[in-house]
């Protein structure tokens, strides 16, 4: 609903400003309006881009962990984010944005077994831990998916900024702990 009405209140001023620039155009009127109306209609997509661009992860070179595999699932995890994002803020209907959060949920269960699968193969010394990590985040998830849906609006925004954050953090936290010891093993 949130979204729709953002939507609905751009939409809305973009116009007011159309007619208030046609106005101040008729002759006797004063056109600095239009001039100043104007600039704000041009200046409009630059605002936007910069508050949007808040909203998704791109991911960064200091975010690898050197293992080709696992940065190609990190980026693909952080599309996923990026698309749910998409889903949340523009008015692309529930059936788009549970397909999106099904995607990243599914796809963040398949990385983190294909990840434990390498810690274990290469007998990496803190894979419990990382394990629990990975745990608690999913058990954390499951409970976003349920409070998701009670009251999908309210519980949204909340779970995409938790997974924003929680995977960027991971993976420049935790997962450059193992990478070191798997690069030794030969994992590339």
């Amino acid at each position: 609903m949130r979204k729709s009405l953002q939507t609905l209140g751009l939409s809305v001023f973009i116009v007011v400003a159309l007619i208030i620039i046609a106005i101040g155009l008729l002759p006797g009127m004063n056109p600095w309006i239009s001039v100043v109306m104007a600039a704000v209609l041009l200046i409009l997509p630059l605002i936007n881009k910069h508050l949007t661009s808040k909203r998704f992860v791109a991911w960064k070179d200091d975010l690898s962990v050197g293992i080709g595999s696992i940065d190609e699932d990190h980026k693909k995890l952080l599309t996923l984010i990026n698309n749910l994002q998409t889903a949340v803020y523009y008015p692309t209907g529930e059936a788009f944005e549970r397909q999106a959060l099904q995607e990243l949920v599914d796809y963040t269960k398949y990385h983190f077994e294909r990840e434990e699968q390498l810690m274990l193969a290469n007998d990496y010394p803190d894979f419990e831990a990382h394990k629990r990590q990975h745990e608690e985040m999913i058990a954390k998830v499951g409970g976003f998916l349920e409070a998701y849906e009670k009251d999908r609006d309210g519980t949204v925004d909340e779970l995409t900024q938790f997974l924003k954050t929680w995977l960027v953090q991971h993976i420049a936290g935790t997962d450059q702990q193992y990478s070191t010891h798997l690069r030794e093993r030969g994992v590339s």
